[in-house]
């Protein structure tokens, strides 16, 4: 076969993994390409590429999943190639056939083999054809609500519904009975069609609390398929991954083989060239079934690089010219067996004690890790936008077994910083150290059984941190300017020092303290009938240890508007100087009848209108932020008095979509 040769490659994606194939491909001597939104004008990885190409508007559809756009950008920087990344277009077979058609290489799978596998009904079909073990389920053409109702009783509750067409998590949801079926099913499809543009859905029997695991597949132009181990991403949230690692703890040499011949004979069945993984769920009697092919690499292909000391994206650049994989199986099994642990986290804008609800805002601090391979595309100062995915940054802990790289993970958790925005840096801290993931038990209910909703969220602000909150804030008083005068005069008359008042919120919660500076960057803090002594030394402009009742605390902090940020003890908080804001009125204490959004995102569904009566917990609207659908439900029963929004809208965080007048009470 004649190689084929690329000299620029444009990436059709943006963020770390942009920035991440960016890295591979200059390494390589390619020359690299970058697009982006309005919304990534600035951003890094438009930044980092040598050239950079506007595409459309924020939203999607008009930017990453604009296949006109992508294509045109491409003809204007002269590009020869077009690597798609993951998600927006990477198994979109579509997007590779108009590369094709344009004269372009598609760094990925061909078209038909995306068609073949990148639908799960048709993929299913497939891999039952080829011998391949799948979990028992519903795959046919009748979409019909009766139908689908009809097959899920046959299989038997708890059931998985899926879009057929997607993955991520997107378009899934488990259905525990059958008077939950209907509204679970709507709710998918609707999800489904905005995410991947098709409502086909197929349903699958529940397996209880199995493990998922995926095997990375390649396959080159000369007919060479291997496989590189397995990756366990059980846990996870709303069905999407949140720690993956290699080897898995519950697969061992044997079953390793099998897994892997099975991955690499469906690889075959279906003539695949590229990057592939095939996911499977594990039983606890280690029965394996097929799910699903993700024609493309994954985001968790940073741990197979790790044990396997390769690097998956030059392999992608390799094959894509027609090249023959440098490795053989042997040599691929070899290494894994001498290449240790990999454990990865995946770092997301997101609130885990409000249902993981996505985040977005202004980035007021970040620090990366120096001790563990993060990739991300972060910066102080950046914008985190509510049109993408909530995902980012990754870090990597690599040790030579499951001990020192859950060792080196928690160390580098602990190293890095995110202050500005809520995030699930914390929560990952406590997930990697709970027994049962220590343990290597961890199925996909980890989070389900371990961290319920009433867990997640962090404990209150102790003393500690409200004392710093207070310290922090004289500090920035005095380093901004707010105050006029030497801090060691606040407060200072003839006879004494007086304590100052300080009123602050921190992380929501009203305080009040009394300050009394006793030298620069030296105070007695009061709170009630406690007083602390607390003394400041500053490292950088970010960094501060401030030492207290004899402890000495070092925080990262950071401000953003009228806002102060500090991360203490693992915990983020934030601040906010109320100590000349006009008081407050009393709330009355009554459930308000005004429902703000909780995020930034974009009107999906409208499902009540004016004048209708509502009952507590029904869903009123719902919103799609950063790729993920939110339901918005009345929180009291009562009349609607207005419906302020319709599909299609974009809500700010706060806007009121609906009023609702409570029902009068007896």
């Amino acid at each position: 076969m004649t190689d084929t040769r690329i000299h620029s490659i444009l990436i059709a994606n943006r963020g770390e993994i942009a920035l991440r194939i960016m890295r591979t491909a200059r390494r390589l001597g390619f020359r690299t390409i970058a697009v982006y939104s309005e919304a990534d004008r600035g951003a890094p990885h438009a930044r980092a590429a040598d050239l950079a190409l506007p595409i459309g508007a924020a939203q999607p559809a008009a930017s990453y999943l604009n296949i006109d756009a992508l294509v045109e950008a491409a003809r204007r920087a002269g590009a020869d190639a077009i690597h798609p990344g993951y998600g927006f277009l990477a198994e979109n077979a579509a997007f590779a056939r108009a590369c094709s058609d344009a004269g372009l290489v598609f760094i990925g799978p061909s078209a038909d083999a995306i068609d073949a596998m990148g639908n799960k009904a048709g993929a299913k079909r497939l891999m039952m054809d080829a011998g391949v073990p799948c979990v028992p389920g519903y795959q046919g053409a009748d979409q019909s609500e009766a139908r689908m109702q009809e097959e899920a009783a046959l299989i038997g509750y708890p059931v998985m519904i899926k879009a057929a067409a997607g993955g991520g998590g997107r378009g899934m949801r488990r259905v525990g009975h059958a008077g939950e079926f209907l509204a679970a099913l709507r709710s998918a499809r609707s999800e489904a069609a905005n995410a991947f543009g098709s409502d086909e859905l197929i349903l699958e029997k529940a397996i209880v609390e199995p493990r998922h695991i995926e095997i990375q597949v390649f396959a080159d132009m000369h007919s060479n398929v291997v496989h590189l181990g397995e990756r366990d991403c059980s846990v996870q949230r709303r069905h999407q991954k949140v720690i993956e690692e290699s080897p898995s703890p519950a697969v061992d040499a044997q079953l390793r083989a099998r897994m892997g011949g099975v991955a690499v004979a469906a690889a075959r069945a279906i003539g695949y060239v590229g990057a592939g993984t095939l996911e499977f769920l594990l039983d606890r009697a280690s029965n394996f079934y097929f799910m699903e092919m993700n024609t493309r690499l994954q985001v968790e292909h940073a741990v197979t690089e790790a044990v396997a000391g390769v690097d998956l994206v030059e392999w992608q650049l390799l094959v894509a010219q027609g090249k023959a994989l440098p490795l053989a199986q042997e040599d691929i099994d070899a290494r894994l067996a001498a290449g240790g642990h990999a454990i990865e986290v995946r770092l997301c804008a997101e609130d885990p004690g409000d249902n993981f609800l996505p985040q977005s805002g202004t980035v007021a601090c970040w620090r990366a890790p120096s001790t563990l391979r993060c990739d991300h595309a972060l910066e102080s100062g950046l914008a985190i936008s509510p049109y993408y995915d909530s995902m980012v940054a990754k870090l990597v802990a690599h040790g030579r077994d499951r001990d020192e790289a859950l060792r080196r993970l928690a160390h580098g958790l602990d190293e890095c910083a995110l202050l500005g925005v809520k995030s699930n840096r914390h929560f990952l801290a406590r997930c990697i150290s709970h027994p049962e993931f220590a343990a290597g038990r961890a199925t996909t209910a980890f989070i389900e059984l371990h961290f319920p909703a009433q867990q997640r969220a962090p404990a209150p602000a102790d003393a500690a941190a409200r004392r710093i909150a207070a310290a922090l804030l004289a500090l920035h008083r005095a380093k901004t300017g707010t105050v006029r005068y030497p801090a060691e005069l606040h407060g200072w008359s003839s006879s004494c020092r007086y304590p100052q008042p300080c009123r602050l919120l921190l992380d929501g919660e009203a305080l009040e303290l009394h300050v009394t500076t006793l030298e620069k960057q030296r105070w007695l803090i009061a709170q009630g009938d406690h007083d602390s002594e607390v003394a400041a030394s500053e490292a950088t402009s970010n960094e501060a240890t401030f030492h207290l009742d004899g402890r000495a605390c070092r925080i990262c902090h950071a401000s953003s508007g009228a806002d102060l940020f500090f991360e203490l003890d693992g915990v983020e908080h934030r601040v906010t100087d109320i100590t000349y804001a006009p008081a407050q009125r009393e709330a009355n204490g009554t459930a308000s009848g005004r429902i703000g959004a909780p995020m930034n995102g974009q009107v999906v569904s409208v499902q009540v209108q004016d004048g209708e009566e509502v009952q507590a917990g029904q869903t009123l609207l719902v919103i799609e932020a950063m790729k993920m659908e939110h339901s918005v439900v009345a929180p009291l029963a009562g009349k609607l008095a207005g419906v302020y929004v319709k599909v299609g809208d974009q809500v700010a965080p706060g806007r009121v979509l609906v009023e609702l007048a409570a029902n009068a009470r007896g």
